[in-house]
């Protein structure tokens, strides 16, 4: 008797455990095991399927792997789907399983990357080697890309490669990557957030000069005291409520299914629908502004010395198309004492909930879950579809995910006891396939 063909939704779990099990902790100093020996197991799969991916470094074990696969019509523009295969750290101790160990428990898959983003790279890697192993082909051409370094800014991952590998994208006009696609509960109607923006990152350093001297002397002009007041105005900040397109369409779309009021001028109303939101309301909260985070503080060496410079870093995340509003005010708020300088810098986006590719992601997740709803969000943190806007890419994140009511999935992002449900990964290779067979 001939054995069945292995299809996406039989491998996916396998796959997902597999890449969860290699360490790729990117602790963003250059520190971490790197993105190699992942990379050169994605090699392994692709090339067993028949393809031939290029792998290349942009620093000793920061690998990047790169595939292109023909589409029924080359002469379309082709649609770029990236993934990373770095993770941030994950602190042992604090979970209640080993972060790399990717145990299958109660249905889920649990370790680091199971959510951000291992999860995605291993359904579209299943559903790309059975594409192949059938003898099916895409609707366009498709470069499947896995990055490395994404979680540190993407310096030595998307960035690079675009940079130094441009031709690689070459006649790609669109994306998609992660976090979107995945389901929330809405009054009791499962909807689906693809994400159509995303923030402006600004991750910034406050640097204060004053007179060293010894401790015990009176001191008018203390670098310390200038930092301190200059980070307490900056992380107390009320930044003024402002909905973009995108944030106004699905506070739209979730008053329309919940039968709330909504008034754009009217923080009240706004909050109520984002609450409506469940888990997700902690991705979408911060998207209703622009905001600063106090990070870090150092000064110093010795208590009895008074320094002569403080500084201190801050998180900060600006709407699209607002970062010259959004530099104005901090420089007013650290006042004329400390100077602001860009640690990592890099652009806000937001594109139409619009359009084929739009069409066809809302057409594939409705085929898989009938009555469901699709509506636009923007993201509070980045993608690398930051690095591929500059080849003048249209980035989505969709990676189509059906979740149970109760999981707070958003909360999962870098922390702690990551886990995704098995039938979710089915489900995306289920999605994926019929957004490539048509987009």
């Amino acid at each position: 008797m001939t054995a069945a063909p292995v299809t996406a939704q039989d491998e996916v779990v396998d796959l997902c455990r597999d890449l969860i099990r290699i360490d790729t902790t990117n602790p963003g100093d250059g520190t971490g095991p790197g993105e190699r020996q992942a990379a050169e197991y994605v090699v392994g799969l692709l090339q067993d399927v028949g393809l031939e991916p290029e792998l290349f470094e942009s620093a000793p074990g920061r690998a990047n792997v790169v595939v292109r696969l023909e589409g029924e019509d080359p002469a379309r523009p082709a649609l770029v789907v990236h993934g990373h295969l770095d993770v941030v750290p994950a602190h042992a101790p604090d979970w209640s399983v080993d972060p790399f160990a990717a145990e299958l428990r109660d249905g889920l898959v649990w370790g680091r990357g199971a959510v951000d983003m291992k999860d995605m790279d291993a359904m579209v890697l299943a559903v790309v080697r059975q594409m192949v192993r059938e003898g099916r082909r895409p609707a366009r051409d498709v470069v499947l890309a896995m990055f490395a370094d994404e979680e540190a800014g993407g310096r030595l991952g998307a960035h690079w490669a675009v940079e130094h590998r441009p031709e690689l994208f070459a006649g790609a006009t669109e994306a998609i990557s992660e976090v979107g696609g995945f389901s929330v509960d809405v009054a009791g109607q499962r909807v689906y957030l693809l994400q159509t923006a995303e923030k402006g990152l600004a991750w910034l350093r406050l640097v204060a000069e004053g007179r060293a001297g010894h401790g015990s002397q009176v001191s008018t002009d203390n670098a310390v005291t200038h930092l301190a007041a200059a980070v307490a105005r900056v992380g107390a900040h009320a930044w003024p409520l402002q909905l973009t397109p995108t944030v106004h369409a699905l506070l739209t779309g979730v008053a329309d299914l919940t039968g709330l009021p909504f008034d754009p001028e009217d923080p009240g109303t706004v909050d109520a629908l984002v609450d409506a939101l469940g888990p997700a309301s902690r991705f979408v909260g911060a998207t209703l502004r622009h905001s600063t985070n106090p990070t870090r503080l150092a000064a110093g060496y010795k208590e009895n010395v008074i320094p002569g410079v403080a500084t201190a870093a801050v998180d900060g995340r600006f709407l699209p198309g607002a970062s010259a509003e959004f530099d104005a005010t901090v420089a007013e708020l650290v006042g004329p004492h400390v100077r602001v300088e860009d640690l990592v810098r890099d652009t806000g986006l937001e594109v139409p909930f619009a359009g084929a590719l739009v069409d066809a992601m809302v057409a594939a997740v409705v085929a898989e879950d009938p009555g469901a709803h699709v509506l636009p969000y923007m993201l509070s943190g980045g993608t690398d579809n930051k690095s591929l806007s500059r080849l003048g890419i249209t980035g989505y994140g969709f990676a189509p995910l059906r979740l149970p009511a109760d999981l707070d999935f958003a909360g999962m992002f870098h922390g702690v006891d990551e886990r995704v449900p098995v039938d979710a990964l089915r489900f995306g290779t289920r999605v994926l396939d019929r957004l490539l067979t048509t987009c």
